[in-house]
Formats: structure tokens, sequence, C-alpha cells
């Protein structure tokens, strides 16, 4: 797929985030926002994954550790056609499919249910372990955040990954350099952040996390290094796409309103 049919898709995902937080009034759209080019390379292009059988034992896993995030990855679950567009209509709402937070088995294509910053790594852990058991050859990708990183059972799993040679485990690190109501390296240094993973065992990469050439080349030559879990970080930016919510903290509470939307929408065209 060329590059520009992907940057197509990630603005139709995009317009399907604005319309999902405008109608339920639900915050993280911001966050939701950092990471669409990351979940369109993912499963338009690497991901070994099929819509119409998506129990298939032999698929690639995807957790979504960053939970808060879960609005990106319906999007992209029905951009994909996991299940109709129209669900997207009740994100949030009472009695819906799709929550704040990821759900297993909610709809088609959640793998796990996350929220709780520092469990996806460990879940992904356990699924890439238990498929080596079993020479299975599927790989297992989890996308984390960067202030994320700050858990200790972050390094508990990262350690026990490098322990057992998990090289079909697959760490995406969504850099958007903020968490809550501060910048990551003034919470806690994260500066220093691809030398903490290679310390622990893993081989790491950086890129720029919107660049579709960028993510494809790097994520088509998995793993990194044989023998080694891989991690990427991708330096990526909170809001991406809407210039009044890039790079803004408030944007990680904050949610757009109905009235704003048509003006948000000119940015996607």
């Amino acid at each position: 797929m060329k590059a520009q049919e992907l940057e197509d898709i990630s603005a139709e995902v995009r317009r399907q985030l604005l319309l999902m937080h405008a109608t339920s009034n639900e915050s993280h759209i911001a966050s939701s926002l950092s990471i669409v080019e990351i979940l369109v390379t993912l499963y338009f292009e690497i991901m070994n994954v099929d819509p119409t059988n998506p129990q298939n034992p032999e698929r690639d896993r995807f957790i979504l550790s960053k939970g808060h995030a879960a609005s990106a990855l319906y999007a992209v679950l029905a951009e994909r056609g996991y299940f109709d567009k129209s669900v997207l209509n009740s994100f949030a709402q009472d009695g819906a499919k799709i929550s704040v937070h990821p759900e297993r088995n909610s709809v088609p294509g959640v793998e796990a249910s996350t929220g709780s910053l520092g469990h996806g790594l460990a879940i992904a852990t356990g699924i890439a372990f238990s498929a080596k058991k079993d020479e299975k050859k599927f790989k297992t990708f989890v996308l984390m955040s960067d202030g994320e990183c700050e858990e200790g059972s972050v390094w508990e799993a990262a350690i026990f990954a490098s322990r057992f040679k998990l090289d079909n485990l697959v760490v995406i690190v969504d850099k958007n350099k903020w968490q809550a109501y501060d910048r990551t390296d003034t919470i806690q240094n994260l500066r220093l952040l691809k030398s903490k993973w290679e310390s622990f065992g893993w081989n790491c990469k950086e890129i720029n996390g919107h660049d579709f050439d960028e993510l494809c080349s790097t994520l088509s030559d998995l793993p990194f290094e044989f023998g080694k879990p891989s991690v990427l970080i991708a330096d990526t930016i909170k809001g991406k796409g809407i210039p009044e919510m890039e790079d803004k903290m408030e944007w990680h509470y904050k949610s757009p309103k109905m009235p704003d939307i048509e003006k948000y929408m000119e940015f996607l065209r």
C-alpha cells in the first residue's frame, strides 16, 4: 500500500475520532491522535491479521497498553473491517460495546482489557513466551506510552522477555512527551529511554512515529536482532493532525465540542 493511501486512511481515522469524542464528551483524544500512524501501519501493512477470522490461532497479537487511547484502536479496527463503522457512534455511551478503555471480547480484534498503565507489556510477554514454548510463529506487538515507562511492572516484564530471548515480542513506545499534567521529562527523566531499554537486553530503534516510510521499513524487518526482544521508540506529537490540539497539555483531558468539529475537519481534508 502506498504512503498516500495510508495517509488517507489516517485522515479518516482522525475524522472518526473527532466525532466519537465530541458525541461522547470523553477525554484523551490527543492521546489517540498521536498513535494513528502507528496503528494504521500495523493493521494495514505489518501484522498478519484477517478481520474475517479474528480468532485465527496463527494471527499476530496486538495489545494496547495505553488503554486510555482505546478510541484510536476502535476506529482503526472498524476501518480495517473488523466490525461496522456504525458501532463507533456508540463510543462510551451507556450499554455500548466500546467503552473508554479496551475490553477483551467487546468487539472483534480487542485482545486484552487494558487501561491501568504498566500491565500491557506483562500480558504481551506472557503471550510471546507461550508462543515460544509452543513453537508458534506469530508475533506479539504492544503499544505503550512514554509516561507508562515509569511503571515498575514494565521493567519486570522487560527483564523477563530478555531472559527468555523473546524475539517474537515487539514494543512500540508512543513518545509524545506528555503525561497527565506535565512533560514526561519533568515528572521523571526519560531522556535516556533508549539506553534504559538496551540495558535490559532489548534491541532498540528510534524513528518518527508519524512517518509511514520509516514505520513501514523499520517494522518490516523484525526482529531487530535475533534472540532479543525489539523496542521501537516512536517520536510523536500529542494531538497530531489538529493544530489547536498539537503538543497541548490541556487536550489530555479536554474533549472537542460539536460546534467546533467542522473547523477541525478542515485540517483533515
